[in-house]
């Protein structure tokens, strides 16, 4: 389809469509959506937008849908209708599958049943904001939903609408002017020093016990330490590539290798040379077994597996870690603290906040900080303690 700047919109074919700027700067294309049953005459309908190359894009994305068939008009669509079509058209293709399965999820069980029927066109804060106060504060008999939960789902809601704004069917987000309650964040709990020994011994002569190191002297996440592979495992250079997990899809069951990280960002870490050593010892276990198994090994290339070669389960290691721990006397502790201990033990060792933020693979520093401030508060204090003493030293001499 072609379609030509006018100063003023004109008749056009089905789908067609002219380009003419409004005296607020602003940008409209109309395009023809059908004629009217009773009076044959053609429909006009508009999208707008802030340049002209915007609404080509969003005309152009209309003139798809209509000769695709999956056109249908803003002001008829239901929010179910849109919910539906956002979930295929847009997330399906472009998210995990776990993200997908999250969103229908969320979909299903919160949104479709409360704004379902409703006009997207009609859709507006304050139905969105009775809603998340609805959610919160418990209707019907059942509790209301925790604040990390509530905001997930305006999240949620959030693209969906979005999505429905960048292509001309609202002019602006309603779930923009929302307030949510304000989520409180949970402290984390990671392992001091007493109880990294503990659990030390513990896991001597486990069958996970060097995975559970790599993961406490590393800060793997679960994923990407049941994901790693032999190739990503450099014992000339010292170091580990992570640019993989293995995830399980919660809507099939089955679990899928991403190459991709939590963060779509692979990273290179080098750790300890104990961490090294342990992989090297580790191999020589997984090569015995392998000759043991002979043809009923599955190859993989995993460097964590079963003694047949096939990858670990999520919910096994998870089991395995939950009856240590508790054995030791913290029951509460989470395999992901972990994760967590390392990146405490790093700080509280001297490594600048970049280098931990790198290695544990987040977006930012600043988010690092964030989650681990505490941490950092004792440090400034302990720098604080350091630098009297200098001062003291210096006066006295």
């Amino acid at each position: 389809m072609q379609t030509m700047v006018s100063p003023m919109p004109k008749r056009n074919a089905q789908g067609a469509g002219s380009i003419r700027q409004r005296k607020d700067g602003t940008w409209e294309a109309r395009y023809t959506a059908g004629r009217n049953p009773a009076t044959g005459k053609q429909v006009q309908k508009s999208v707008y937008g802030k340049t002209q190359k915007d609404v080509r894009q969003k005309l152009s994305l209309v003139t798809v849908e209509m000769d695709s068939g999956t056109y249908a008009e803003p002001s008829r669509l239901t929010m179910g209708e849109w919910l539906d079509i956002w979930l295929k058209e847009y997330v399906a293709v472009s998210v995990k599958p776990s993200t997908l399965y999250n969103y229908k999820k969320c979909c299903n069980g919160y949104l479709k049943p409360n704004l379902s029927t409703i006009k997207l066109s009609a859709v507006n804060a304050p139905t969105i904001q009775k809603l998340i106060n609805a959610l919160h504060n418990g209707c019907d008999g059942k509790k209301g939903l925790a604040p990390k939960t509530i905001k997930n789902i305006h999240g949620v809601l959030h693209k969906a609408l979005q999505q429905a704004v960048t292509i001309g069917y609202l002019k602006s987000n309603p779930a923009d002017a929302c307030k949510l309650p304000r989520v409180i964040k949970k402290e984390i709990k990671p392992l001091d020093n007493v109880h990294i020994s503990s659990f030390i011994n513990a896991i001597k002569g486990h069958e996970f016990e060097t995975l559970f190191l790599v993961a406490l002297f590393t800060g793997m996440r679960q994923s990407e330490a049941i994901g790693l592979r032999w190739a990503c495992v450099d014992f000339d250079s010292g170091t580990i590539l992570i640019n993989a997990q293995l995830v399980r899809c919660y809507e099939t069951g089955a679990y899928v290798f991403d190459e991709s990280t939590k963060n779509h960002s692979a990273r290179s870490i080098t750790p300890a040379s104990f961490v090294m050593n342990l992989l090297a010892e580790h191999k020589k276990v997984q090569d015995s077994a392998r000759q043991f198994a002979c043809e009923a090994w599955v190859s993989s290339d995993y460097v964590f597996t079963n003694p047949l070669g096939e990858h670990l389960k999520h919910v096994t290691v998870q089991k395995n870690y939950k009856r240590i721990v508790e054995s030791i006397g913290i029951p509460a502790s989470r395999y992901h603290d972990l994760r967590h201990s390392y990146a405490v033990a790093s700080l509280q060792a001297g490594d600048d906040v970049k280098t931990v933020q790198e290695n544990l693979g987040h977006y930012t520093a600043a988010f690092t900080l964030d989650v681990y401030a505490h941490v950092t508060e004792q440090m400034k204090r302990e720098s604080a303690n350091r630098m009297d003493a200098f001062i003291n030293s210096m006066s006295a001499s």
